[in-house]
């Protein structure tokens, strides 16, 4: 987006009269809903500058950076704004915990839950796939993890094999508890796995979405 365009844009939001815009922010990988805060005009400046987002405290009266105390960064990836124009979804990707209680996400209290309704708690695998990525790269000693990246990917691929294999038996057997602990096995191998291929969560996501909207599935 050029300059001209972002400013001709940030010109036509709406604040309300203490200055302030509220944001929504979501984990661009996983489509979860972080948390909701609050941007004045140097804020979401500062946030498209630095790419990563700065809020404003409406307790403190002054700027924040999320992340500046715990080092759980929120790297911006888009901006957008409603069709009235004041309101914000930013779509981030999210280090550790977006709340302060240890949380993914804060929206993690529920009010009201029917059946069917979708937990925040299966953005899991986006937070795994994070600390799979971490394993790589430090290869903390006596970390299973550490080892599987340490044998390379035959013994990976030889593990996602099994773990497979484990599913199938376990599904056959009809046993609920040992599909769950099978596949949360399989599940995490396959992270290893993709890791190791260097694939991205969200490319999986991305191909998922496309086939439903080429086949109506």
């Amino acid at each position: 987006m050029s300059e001209e365009i972002t400013s001709e844009r940030l010109e036509s939001l709406k604040y309300d009269g203490n200055g302030l815009i509220p944001a929504i922010v979501q984990d661009v990988k996983s489509g979860t809903v972080l948390m909701l805060a609050y941007m004045n005009r140097e804020a979401l400046e500062k946030t498209l500058q630095e790419g990563r987002t700065w809020f404003y405290s409406r307790s403190r009266k002054r700027l924040w950076a999320k992340g500046e105390t715990s080092g759980h960064l929120q790297k911006v990836q888009g901006i957008y704004y409603d069709c009235d124009a004041d309101t914000l979804l930013v779509q981030v990707e999210q280090t550790g915990a977006a709340c302060h209680e240890g949380s993914f996400s804060c929206f993690s209290h529920a009010l009201q839950e029917k059946e069917g309704a979708v937990a925040t708690d299966w953005a899991v695998l986006s937070w795994l796939e994070d600390v799979v990525r971490e394993r790589e790269k430090q290869r903390p000693e006596g970390s299973y993890t550490t080892y599987l990246f340490t044998k390379g990917i035959d013994k990976i691929l030889k593990k996602v094999g099994e773990e497979a294999t484990e599913v199938v038996i376990a599904a056959k057997g009809g046993k609920e508890d040992e599909i769950i602990y099978e596949t949360s096995d399989l599940f995490y191998h396959l992270l290893v796995m993709l890791r190791d291929r260097k694939i991205e969560l969200k490319e999986i996501w991305q191909e998922l979405a496309g086939r439903h909207k080429n086949s109506g599935r």
